[in-house]
């Protein structure tokens, strides 16, 4: 869905007038930054028209914000990435932007202090701006996938605690994996994997082999820590995913632990 989206947004650029000087925000943005998207994605195309002078279409809509240097990016002018998942999260559901956010980091398309300026540059009140605060905290380029960064939202929301993202893992015989969450006495695996793919060349053989590993190195890593395994419907279904941790032996604690949003100075 995520080409399909982005074939849209470029056929209805196309579609203005003077598509070299539309610049593009939110969702369509994100799109074409290659962020991903929990949500569903819209059936319009946001763009940025500070002053509103861009009437409404059926497939356009504009937004008001503060003006921005453009970058450009497979021919589209589109906000920065740091401003799309401050956008995200102005707009949209905290879902989606940490997802967003996780990923700019991840591919280096920006870093947490671009993130925390344009959270910074929202004006006292304005729609989004508190949970621009927290989302800048919780973003992490560690983060492997979407899924990893709606279950770690999940986790931050019922108080559990912070977990460790991508911690290496050791036995004996060497190197067991790199596991999504490392957690107090528990390890987090979000889709059933650990962090060794099938590549999608490999044959019915090669494939079975890998597999076979896998489980081989689950039950190390279970030698060490039990192991809880969520796909998208636990992580999706509201106070599944925290179910499944409490049924693992996690507890969520009386208060969260993950940063302290009481001593930050106003901005």
């Amino acid at each position: 869905m995520d080409q399909q989206f982005e074939a849209f947004v470029f056929a209805t650029l196309l579609s203005c007038q003077e598509p070299q000087d539309v610049i593009m925000c939110g969702p369509a943005a994100a799109a074409v930054w290659g962020m991903p998207s929990i949500d569903p994605w819209p059936r319009v195309v946001h763009v940025l028209d500070p002053d509103r002078q861009m009437g409404p279409s059926r497939y356009i809509r504009p937004r008001g914000g503060a003006p921005v240097q453009p970058r450009e990016v497979k021919g589209a002018l589109v906000t920065p990435p740091a401003r799309t998942v401050i956008d995200l999260a102005c707009t949209g559901s905290m879902e989606n932007a940490l997802a967003a956010a996780d990923y700019a980091l991840r591919e280096k398309l920006c870093t947490r202090a671009d993130l925390e300026t344009e959270a910074a540059a929202l004006a006292p009140g304005a729609r989004g701006r508190s949970v621009c605060r927290v989302l800048v905290d919780l973003a992490d380029g560690l983060s492997g996938s979407a899924g990893e960064s709606l279950s770690r939202l999940v986790m931050f929301r019922a108080n559990f605690s912070r977990p460790v993202l991508q911690r290496e893992y050791r036995d004996e015989l060497g190197l067991i994996g790199y596991v999504d969450f490392d957690l107090p006495g528990l390890i987090g695996e979000f889709d059933g994997k650990i962090k060794y793919k099938v590549p999608p060349t490999a044959t019915p053989e090669e494939a079975s082999t890998i597999v076979w590993e896998e489980k081989i190195r689950e039950d190390r890593l279970r030698r060490i820590k039990p192991v809880a395994r969520w796909t998208w419907s636990v992580a999706r279904t509201p106070g599944a995913l925290a179910r499944l941790l409490i049924s693992h032996g996690l507890r969520p604690l009386p208060r969260s632990t993950w940063f302290d949003l009481g001593e930050r100075p106003a901005s």
